[in-house]
Order: C-alpha cells, then sequence, then structure tokens
C-alpha cells in the first residue's frame, strides 16, 4: 500500500485557524488510497471467482462424472466378465460400416429383396438396399486383406417396429453370408473370435464415427491408429470433411471408400445429402442442435443410451461438447487432449 502524502500527516489549519485531523473516510477518498483499496476489492473478486469456478467446475454433474470415470475403472462386476484375447492387442485399424436400415430377413438368398429389410419410404426402390450389402462385403474383403483391421458395424435401435439395431442385422447378413473374417492365432477355433463387432448406439453419422472409436476400444482395449469408412459415395465430403475435423483425427490417418446406389437415384440422393446432411453439419458441427438433435431424438423411440463414458473416459468431455455462444458458436471445434494424438 503507497504510503500517506507527508502533506496530509501534518494538522491542517482550519479558515478559523483551528487544527483538525482528517477522518478516516477523507484518507480513504484520497486518490493513493481509491487506488490501493480498488486494487485490493479487484484481487479479492478475482480469488472469490477462481475459487468459485474450480469448485462448480468439479462439484457439477459433469464435472464431477468426468474426473470420477477418468480415475476410476469400471465396476469389478463388470471387468470380470471381459476377457480379451491377446491377439486383439495386434489390432490396429477400424473399418467402420454404418447402418442405413435393418435386415429382418433369416435367408440370405433374399438379402436383396426389399421386404426383407425395414426402410424409410425414400429407400425403398433405386437399388439402395443392393448397395447396404456392398457397404457389408466390402467392409469385410478390406478386413482380409488386413489381419491387424477390425469391423464395427454402427447403428442403434432406430425402427419402432424392430428391436435389433441397425449394426446387429448387418452383422447377421454379414455371418449368414459368411463375409465376416476371425482373428488368426495358435489357440483359437476358426471363427471363435470374428474381427467384427457392432456399435449398437449411433443415431447419426457423426455418432458413427466417434461410437466406432469408442466402441473399438472397448473391444480391443486400445484405440485404433488407422479409421476406413466404407458408405455412400455421396457421403464422403461429410465424413471427411467434417466429422473427422470436429474430433480432430489425423488427415493421413483416415480413409473413406464410397458406392453408391446404381441408376438415377443418385441424382435424388446427392440433393437431400446436401440440404440434409452436409449442409446442417456446416452449421452445427457436433449435431446436438435444433434440426440435427431432432432428428437423433426421432431415431431413439427406445430410449437407448451407450456405455462409453465408462468404458472410454478420455472421450467424455468430446462426448458432452455441445458449443455454443459461450464458447464461440455451434461450429467451435472441441479443443482438449484426445488419446489419438498420442499415437503419431
Amino acid at each position: 500500500m503507497l504510503p500517506l502524502p507527508v502533506s496530509f500527516r501534518k494538522r491542517q489549519l482550519s479558515r478559523n485557524g483551528l487544527r483538525h485531523s482528517k477522518s478516516t473516510k477523507d484518507v480513504l477518498l484520497m486518490r493513493a488510497r481509491v487506488t490501493n483499496l480498488g486494487l485490493l476489492l479487484l484481487s479479492g473478486a478475482t480469488v472469490l471467482s477462481l475459487l468459485f469456478n474450480l469448485s462448480y467446475y468439479f462439484s457439477s454433474p459433469r464435472g464431477l462424472l468426468h474426473q470420477q470415470l477418468l480415475h476410476h475403472p469400471p465396476p469389478s462386476d463388470i471387468l470380470s466378465t471381459i476377457q480379451r484375447h491377446d491377439a486383439l492387442s495386434a489390432i490396429d485399424h477400424l473399418i467402420m460400416v454404418p447402418g442405413h436400415a435393418i435386415w429382418k430377413g433369416t435367408d440370405v438368398r433374399r438379402r436383396l429383396d426389399d421386404e426383407e429389410w425395414i426402410l424409410e419410404p425414400y429407400q425403398r426402390g433405386g437399388g439402395r438396399v443392393a448397395a447396404f450389402y456392398q457397404h457389408i462385403a466390402a467392409g469385410a474383403e478390406l478386413a482380409r486383406q488386413d489381419e491387424r483391421a477390425l469391423i464395427v458395424f454402427s447403428g442403434g435401435q432406430t425402427r419402432p417396429t424392430s428391436t435389433s439395431t441397425e449394426a446387429e442385422s448387418y452383422m447377421r447378413l454379414a455371418l449368414a453370408a459368411d463375409l465376416i473374417p476371425s482373428l488368426s492365432a495358435s489357440g483359437l477355433r476358426a471363427r471363435s473370435v470374428p474381427r467384427a463387432t457392432t456399435e449398437d448406439h449411433a443415431l447419426d453419422s457423426y455418432q458413427n464415427l466417434l461410437y466406432s472409436i469408442a466402441r473399438f476400444h472397448e473391444y480391443t482395449g486400445r484405440y485404433p491408429s488407422q479409421i476406413t469408412i466404407v458408405g455412400y459415395e455421396f457421403k464422403r465430403r461429410r465424413f471427411t470433411e467434417l466429422h473427422r475435423a470436429a474430433i480432430r483425427w489425423p488427415r493421413e490417418r483416415f480413409h473413406y471408400i464410397g458406392i453408391d446406389a446404381e441408376g438415377e437415384e443418385i441424382i435424388k440422393a446427392q440433393e437431400g445429402e446436401r440440404l440434409n446432411g452436409y449442409l446442417p453439419y456446416t452449421v452445427d458441427t457436433y449435431g446436438c442442435h435444433d434440426m440435427l438433435l431432432s432428428k437423433r431424438r426421432s431415431r431413439n423411440p427406445f430410449i437407448r443410451f451407450h456405455s462409453y463414458h465408462s468404458s472410454s473416459p478420455e472421450l467424455a468431455p468430446l462426448f458432452s461438447w455441445c458449443p455454443g455462444p459461450s464458447e464461440g458458436g455451434q461450429t467451435a471445434v472441441y479443443g482438449g487432449p484426445l488419446p489419438w494424438h498420442a499415437l503419431r
């Protein structure tokens, strides 16, 4: 604190010649004292604000949950049921096949029949079902060529008329068609450990990507170093330009194989993708506002939610990231640490 000016330490004469002392109020209101008092008040307010924010973060449900999940493994009753084969430790390539419908059939010979699928009206005809099967077959063939690859079929329980998930139906069709490769390791019986699994919670393309990474980690115990997506060609830009950038996955380790339905239907599909897919994600990067959030809700008729907060706690902040005005707008990219950056 600055010293009191000398002129005010001395008694001063009033107009009538009497001496008097400055009051405490007068002293504090002098310029030097006002400066010091202001600094004290600002410093105190800053410390209190910092303490309050830290207290709020660590005591709030999101902050507390993140801290608990990050530092505590899943309960023993869950871990006791999990036994990963050693051969899974060599798997580092995620091949993701996003689901678009549900195969309800049992006869693989009828796999291209629309009546064997639960489809949206716009998906009927035009060879869409054939494209679905080509996605499955192409993903399986890639996995056969790369013994370090795991196929993840991704898609939730999106149709109120079926209790199956999109992913489970794709996996069932792939198994019925004998497409799925198995782990090649000594001591393993043929097909005992398939190099394919399902991700049963994604409700849109962004979640297809992010949740498949989390499911890969849940299944293998590690995060992938390479990602290949097998889907529609007309959705390439949505995945490679928007979703990949949203999770800050390195471009050089991200690959996309596009297969479209044949015929004139592709023109309608391309325009529909531009208006209802690509453009909405350019203004709502994480799909958590307005129209895109409404789509997620409509695709979750059975009120399902994922387990990845506990199995992949490193991703919990990214799962919850929904930027608004306070973060810089709905396109603000998540800037926190991500486990795949350590793989470089």
